[in-house]
């Protein structure tokens, strides 16, 4: 992709998608400051060109540079891209806030709600960053190594700003990479955050052995209950419709790449919460949303059975077999 601009990107974060997308940036010819909390991980990237924990056989860009020092990393920083497990959102914003320049865009690729008020991370952005700083969020069906392997991916980013929007459609878009802009921030945030909670339900049915019928329930009936909780925030069933939404919940639906469907996997054959989480080894984001969704269906009177029989299995108020009987014996009624 021929670069018009060279752009100097902080990416905080050094997991799987975090990588990913440094790569993927540093490959369109900009250069790419990666941080990371842990060392060894950087030293593994720094002196081999690998992330072999997190995304084992690809060789990066030689136009990342790792630092240790989050200072270090945001100094020069034209755009920050936040790519961190999103309840330690709020405090990194907070780094960026104090170490990075004042007119540097902000995006993040987090796929969650703030955890202790179910806020958007736009309004923590522009609690802390102010209305006037230029931010997106991007979101869609996008899986780390595939993304890291060059295979074909499309995306959609949400910026407060028309300009910011093409602009950070400039920087990630290739002809393996299709970037598509939005100004619905709350609705690409809101498709990005939910459908862990029902990669989960899914995992359970499957981990149950209830087949592909069943499946196919759960991603269309969840899909159902995150469009009447949207209509109550707000935001545009379109949105909910697209890459952001329906896309991002079939893909973390129906593959094992999905941290959130193994962890369904895990319940629905027998484990307990935790220790599904342990079999996992990283983040799951979907425990921390259902928590969040379930806030929201109980304060907006909105019917979501799905999130609540999810969240009485996480809270070990019932078994996955319990919350399917509960979901199968509801009354019936018009789709």
């Amino acid at each position: 992709m021929p670069v018009t601009t060279e752009r100097n990107v902080a990416v905080l974060g050094a997991g799987s998608f975090g990588t990913a997308l440094a790569n993927h940036i540093a490959g369109n010819g900009h250069h790419v400051n990666l941080w990371g909390r842990d060392a060894a991980t950087l030293n593994n990237i720094s002196e081999t060109q690998r992330n072999d924990r997190y995304l084992p056989g690809i060789t990066l860009s030689d136009n990342i540079s790792c630092c240790t020092s989050l200072e270090e990393t945001l100094a020069n920083a034209t755009d920050v891209l936040v790519a961190i497990p999103s309840q330690h959102f709020g405090n990194m914003i907070d780094q960026v806030a104090s170490c990075a320049p004042a007119t540097c865009g902000v995006l993040w690729a987090c796929k969650g709600l703030e955890p202790t008020t179910g806020r958007f991370l736009s309004e923590v952005v522009e609690e802390r960053l102010g209305v006037m700083r230029h931010y997106a969020v991007i979101s869609g069906p996008t899986f780390a190594l595939e993304l890291a392997a060059h295979l074909p991916t499309a995306i959609v980013v949400a910026a407060n700003t028309r300009d910011y929007a093409d602009s950070v459609t400039e920087l990630l878009h290739n002809d393996r990479f299709r970037a598509y802009a939005s100004s619905d921030v709350q609705g690409v945030q809101l498709g990005g955050a939910f459908k862990n909670i029902y990669a989960i339900a899914a995992g359970i049915s499957d981990g149950l052995t209830f087949g592909a019928n069943a499946r196919v329930a759960v991603i269309t009936r969840g899909l159902a209950e995150l469009m009447r909780l949207g209509e109550k925030l707000g935001v545009q069933s379109e949105t909910l419709m697209g890459l952001s939404g329906v896309g991002d919940l079939i893909l973390t639906c129906t593959d094992d790449q999905s941290r959130n469907r193994r962890f369904g996997l895990a319940l629905g054959e027998g484990l307990s919460a935790a220790d599904a989480l342990e079999s996992i080894g990283q983040s799951v984001e979907g425990v921390i949303a259902t928590e969040i969704a379930w806030q929201l269906a109980l304060k907006h009177n909105v019917s979501m059975p799905i999130v609540e029989q999810v969240h009485r299995v996480i809270g070990g108020q019932a078994t996955p077999i319990e919350a399917v009987g509960m979901l199968l014996g509801r009354s019936s009624k018009a789709e």
